[in-house]
């Protein structure tokens, strides 16, 4: 089973913003994360980006941190945009994820890309629609189900 970690829990009042790290929040099943923006039905409930594609923004150059490029959770040990859809992630003891979407089509320039110039969620972010719910915090592990375990 593939492990990693949480590194962030972010939310925004607004849709198409940074968001802030809370450090943990409650995530609600066929909700998302409560008090963000992007709550609501539909397959894009939570979002989310790996440490280790943000640092490729770094790399380039760019003054990026967690929560920059609007995901919710911020992964790190994790390959997201590897990950099939329909591939399921378990964080913490009870919140289960079901990937529903690698990447996404950026309609119009939104604040994140008019921050840093680029933005990576389109080719390496990745969306799930919650399973699960419960909570979740800083520092919780973010393991890839295989099919005997899902839920």
């Amino acid at each position: 089973m593939k492990k990693g970690r949480l590194l962030a829990v972010n939310i925004s009042k607004a849709k198409g913003t940074q968001k802030k790290n809370v450090g943990r929040a409650r995530v609600l099943k066929g909700f998302g994360i409560e008090r963000d923006a992007h709550g609501g039905p539909g397959h894009r409930q939570v979002s989310l980006l790996a440490q280790e594609s943000i640092q490729k923004m770094r790399d380039l150059g760019l003054d990026v941190s967690w929560g920059d490029f609007a995901e919710n959770l911020t992964t790190e040990g994790l390959d997201l945009a590897r990950l099939p859809v329909g591939a399921r992630l378990r964080i913490g003891r009870s919140v289960v994820l079901e990937v529903t979407q690698i990447g996404k089509k950026c309609h119009a320039r939104c604040a994140v890309y008019d921050r840093t110039g680029t933005c990576i969620m389109p080719t390496e972010g990745i969306f799930a629609r919650v399973v699960s719910g419960g909570p979740v915090r800083v520092g919780h592990a973010v393991q890839v189900l295989d099919r005997k375990d899902r839920i």
